[in-house]
């Protein structure tokens, strides 16, 4: 399957699936033209790629996690679990991060209401 089919069965531009490749995640065979064939393993590989950076994993951690890629790999592989719970704690300490700030600004909401409505009764 040529590179324009490839991504839109993947629902992604075929810019990502160069990507994929440039960054190390993804070898795909060529033609004797030099177009990339993307084969149903590729697809596979390519869609848990895009599945991976979907949920905020970067290029480099994925390739940290690329056993788990392969078609051999797509169930329990070394490794997987101990990144997946790392990405999981880093997306709670962001989290926490974000409550914090998102209480400070309604404390000052709140504070410029009560203000603003202190100003309008006199």
């Amino acid at each position: 399957m040529q590179a324009k089919e490839a991504a839109e069965k993947l629902q992604i531009t075929q810019r990502m699936l160069r990507h994929y490749e440039k960054e190390g995640l993804m070898a795909v065979g060529r033609t004797l033209n030099g177009y990339r064939s993307y084969s149903a393993a590729d697809l596979r590989r390519a869609g848990r790629i895009r599945d991976f950076i979907a949920t905020g994993f970067s290029t480099r951690e994925i390739r940290a996690m690329s056993a788990c890629l392969s078609d051999e790999g797509s169930g329990p592989c070394e490794g997987g679990v101990e990144k997946l719970r790392e990405k999981l704690e880093h997306i709670d300490r962001l989290r926490a991060e974000l409550d914090d700030k998102r209480n400070v600004v309604i404390d000052k909401l709140a504070a410029l209401q009560n203000g603003l409505a202190t100003v309008s009764s006199r």
